[in-house]
């Protein structure tokens, strides 16, 4: 895999063990990982990613909304 520039989350804010990083691969898909774990990297769309957002801004979930 190319090499990927991460950007570490404006939301984290504690110590580096609590940092989450995104990048963007060459393919356009979205990767996360946590500073903890940087081995572990999980790969979505960007639409999936809007919407995760959207319903975790949305507020408390008390059923799925998707």
């Amino acid at each position: 895999m190319d090499e990927l520039t991460w950007q570490k989350s404006t939301f984290s804010g504690g110590p580096e063990g609590e940092c989450v990083y995104v990048a963007t691969a060459p393919d356009g898909t979205i990767r996360l990982r946590e500073s903890d774990t940087p081995d572990v990297i999980l790969a979505t769309a960007p639409e999936g990613l809007a919407a995760l957002l959207h319903n975790l801004k949305a507020g408390p979930v008390d059923s799925p909304r998707f």
